[in-house]
């Protein structure tokens, strides 16, 4: 059963779906927003579980293209592009895969379809752990994490889904609860540590982004690249990693204009 999206539209002209990666939202590709919508009417989702989207006890990347596929009909787009960041870029696969009428052409940021293992355990353990009974700041919420997550730069991240209780709601109570549905995406993350499912080959345009630093895409993985996404191409970013689109803000956004432009001139000339 597939859910209302909470999202974002700015710009004006060609469609062009933003799905972010485990733990964010739609928040975290505003600056890929910001440097497209001069020519693309950006349309920013939170996903299922995550930001202001509702919560559901399913989760798997199935259900969650075809929570895309439900945002189109709603706002009325037959076409689209898709760009994904990680868990978003495989959710924009699996809508490719299984809705390839609907989908123009896909940029997918530093994730392949392919199986990974458990990479996030100590993140999921220390956010169930945290006690908000006893966080009072933000500071506390991030003194708690430090045991589980070392890197600030990511504890950051994850902080943003911090959100005050209301005083309707928090009585004595907590002042701070997590907005993502944590014990859902905790049981459900074997699901999104899996390959997208296809029963053939998205034939489309798909543009890979690697952050030379990451490791989430290898050369391992080429032959499942191409077995799913013939027409698929790769570009590196040197110098970054897998926050390839905010480290490199500018280089990423210049390769998928040039990707987007392309594809969309090579449709106008077939046209005529």
């Amino acid at each position: 059963m597939t859910v209302t999206l909470h999202h974002r539209v700015t710009g004006e002209g060609e469609p062009l779906i933003l799905l972010h990666g485990l733990f964010g939202s739609l928040e975290n590709l505003g600056g890929v927003a910001q440097r497209l919508q001069d020519r693309w009417q950006i349309h920013a989702l939170d996903q299922r579980n995550h930001g202001r989207s509702p919560h559901t006890d399913e989760m798997n990347y199935a259900a969650m293209a075809e929570d895309v596929m439900a945002y189109l009909d709603e706002q009325g787009l037959d076409r689209v592009a898709l760009l994904g960041h990680s868990m978003g870029g495989k959710v924009a696969m699996q809508a490719a895969l299984a809705h390839p009428e609907r989908v123009s052409r896909v940029i997918v940021a530093d994730i392949a379809p392919v199986d990974y293992k458990p990479r996030h355990d100590a993140i999921l353990e220390g956010m169930l752990a945290m006690d908000f009974n006893r966080i009072g700041s933000r500071r506390e919420a991030d003194e708690a994490l430090k045991s589980h997550v070392e890197e600030e730069a990511v504890r950051q991240f994850l902080l943003k889904n911090l959100e005050r209780v209301p005083a309707s709601e928090s009585g004595e109570g907590a002042v701070f609860r997590w907005r993502l549905n944590l014990p859902v995406i905790s049981a459900c993350y074997g699901n999104l540590a899996r390959a997208p499912s296809a029963t053939g080959p998205y034939e489309g345009p798909v543009l890979f982004i690697k952050g030379a630093d990451s490791a989430y895409i290898q050369a391992k993985h080429e032959d499942s690249i191409r077995r799913l996404f013939p027409d698929a191409m790769l570009k590196v970013i040197e110098g970054t990693g897998h926050w390839l689109h905010a480290e490199k803000a500018d280089t990423f956004a210049t390769l998928c204009r040039r990707f987007l432009d392309k594809q969309t001139g090579e449709h106008q000339s077939e046209a005529h």
